[in-house]
């Protein structure tokens, strides 16, 4: 973030596309998110809070297979 002419200039917002999957006691709960952010790591610590918060899921319970950069046209 940095000031263009008084104004705050957040960056370009890019579209990441996450998948993997949530391990519950023997089950695996497959999923694939789409989370908008500035940058890569953000969108790692928005999915951990949705999903921590939606499912009781613990941030070791999670595991991310891939994350990709959605091309916005």
């Amino acid at each position: 973030m940095h000031w263009i002419r008084g104004k705050l200039n957040m960056g370009e917002v890019k579209t990441f596309i996450i998948s993997g999957e949530i391990k519950k006691r023997l089950t695996k709960i497959p999923f694939i998110k789409e989370i908008k952010d500035i940058k890569k790591e953000n969108a790692i610590e928005k999915l951990y809070t949705d999903l921590g918060s939606r499912h009781k899921a613990k941030r070791f319970e999670i595991k991310i297979i891939s994350l990709e950069e959605k091309e916005n046209n």
